[in-house]
């Protein structure tokens, strides 16, 4: 089998080195890649991501053929690409419905949709990591929509690499990734830019501690990314945030009205969450 990647940042470039890992138990013989950054193929070379950087024209040529851009980009890959009939796509974009009307139905049964739980604050070919996917949670969508044989492939590339897999609609998907992704993300945006709105940020940062640099950690992710998947999912985000003002709206009156007995419940109601985690 040969497997060829799109977009050799964290996600492409860590999915390129965990399927070295396991490349004869999927039985893949070559593993190429593309990025449309020139640098960043490069970099994706010397770093041992894929053993070849060629052009999008070969890598619908693959047996296997993964899509790791940002999501806009998967689109248009995926309005534009000829695969072979029996080549198996994966797509590992952040936000689905839009995606899922995207696709051309010449090719829908070749492509399964996933979204794999996992990343980091850092983007480009040095963040990819061996272990990215190890023991994390891939969430496979609307698959039933993907032919038997292509869903079984995706399943096995998964397994391999030490992923778990749940199923989940299009719908489902992007309004629970609205709260538990995409709004962190968008928070923690938020936070950066308030404390560099500040007329002295940098003595306000001299003082922070784990609090703020885990909630300001999100803050470092690619823009390029993150704004493709705000745009795919606007809708499910702006329900999110909603739902978030409201509650910070509560928090301020608690405050306002120095309402401590009723805002310690609050927080204790907060602390339940861990019992679902």
């Amino acid at each position: 089998m040969r497997a060829g990647i799109v977009g050799l940042g964290l996600m492409g470039g860590s999915m390129g080195l965990a399927l070295q890992e396991v490349r004869a138990q999927l039985g893949i013989k070559s593993l190429v890649g593309f990025d449309h950054n020139v640098l960043h193929a490069q970099m994706a070379l010397s770093l041992g991501l894929v053993e070849e950087c060629v052009e999008l024209e070969q890598i619908q040529e693959c047996d296997l053929i993964i899509l790791a851009t940002p999501v806009e980009g998967i689109i248009q890959i995926l309005a534009h690409i000829q695969p072979a009939p029996t080549s198996t796509i994966i797509e590992l974009g952040g936000a689905k419905v839009q995606m899922m009307c995207a696709i051309p139905k010449a090719i829908r049964a070749q492509v399964v949709a996933s979204h794999p739980m996992c990343g980091t604050e850092f983007y480009g070919p040095k963040a990819a990591l061996k272990d990215l996917y190890k023991h994390k949670i891939v969430v496979l969508v609307d698959g039933e929509y993907s032919g038997i044989s292509h869903l079984q492939r995706a399943k096995e590339v998964f397994s391999a690499i030490g992923m778990q897999m749940v199923k989940m609609g299009a719908q489902a998907h992007d309004q629970h990734v609205a709260f538990v992704s995409h709004l962190p993300h968008a928070i923690s945006y938020a936070l950066a830019n308030v404390v560099l709105a500040q007329e002295s940020p940098q003595n306000i940062l001299s003082l922070a501690a784990g609090g703020f640099k885990d909630m300001s950690r999100l803050s470092k992710s690619s823009p390029q990314m993150w704004r493709g998947i705000f745009e795919q999912n606007q809708t499910r985000l702006l329900e999110a945030l909603e739902l978030f003002i409201a509650e910070m709206q509560r928090t301020k009156a608690m405050l306002e009205t120095q309402e401590w007995d009723k805002l310690c419940a609050w927080m204790q109601r907060a602390n339940c969450l861990q019992e679902f985690m």
